[in-house]
């Protein structure tokens, strides 16, 4: 994918799923992005970069048979030495431009936020996306609270970049979030823990449709 086509397509992404390592990973993602996920993270704090390496071949052969983003979590070297699109950064990794001069001006960095004046710096730092949340506690980010719907509705106003909510995301808990005016939503484990993943992609899909995203490139 080129860098322009991966800066577009990521403009146009508005479902984004994390997901750890598993032992069904092939036919998981082949479901998934079937169902409408546009970006896929490999999010998985058990698995050593060795584990995550080795599996990253079957995450960039999916999103490639898709036409979908594949990113990795904390670790820009692993992106890069992955062959991924990108790198995801947390308040207490790498900040931006440390990453940046690690995958170089091609790949894509995100950044997560966790209150509005993370939401306005982010808007300063040298990432092409960020996350806003969790809106929700959720065990899949232990030890944080939930932050409520204002920095939903502040990331609508101000956003200069795709952005995406985190935080218990699903088909029967989106709508608020969605009314707040979400450009996209993170979802980790109405997917992850699924019986039927590509029926759930596919509802959260159809309910992105309803709801046209607040976000348009500035030119």
């Amino acid at each position: 994918m080129t860098p322009d086509r991966r800066r577009s397509r990521l403009g146009q992404a508005r479902l984004y799923l994390c997901t750890p390592l598993r032992d069904d990973l092939d036919a998981f993602l082949d479901a998934v992005l079937a169902g409408g996920v546009d970006l896929v993270q490999l999010r998985d704090k058990d698995a050593d970069r060795d584990a995550q390496l080795a599996a990253a071949p079957a995450f960039r052969a999916a999103c490639d048979r898709h036409d979908a983003l594949f990113v990795v979590n904390d670790d820009p070297e692993l992106a890069v030495a992955a062959g991924a699109d990108g790198v995801h950064v947390g308040q207490d990794d790498a900040d931006p431009a440390t990453a940046r001069a690690i995958v170089g001006p091609d790949l894509l960095i995100g950044r997560s936020t966790h209150s509005i004046a993370e939401v306005d710096r982010a808007q300063r730092e040298d990432c092409d996306y960020f996350a806003v949340g969790p809106v929700s506690a959720t065990p899949t980010k232990e030890g944080r609270p939930g932050v409520g719907l204002e920095p939903v509705r502040h990331a609508a106003a101000v956003a200069t970049t795709p952005w995406y909510v985190t935080g218990g995301m699903a088909p029967d808990t989106a709508a608020p979030v969605l009314a707040a005016r979400a450009h996209g939503l993170v979802v980790v484990r109405a997917l992850t823990e699924a019986p039927d993943p590509r029926a759930v992609a596919e509802a959260m899909t159809a309910l992105l449709v309803t709801h046209p995203s607040p976000w348009s490139p500035r030119g």
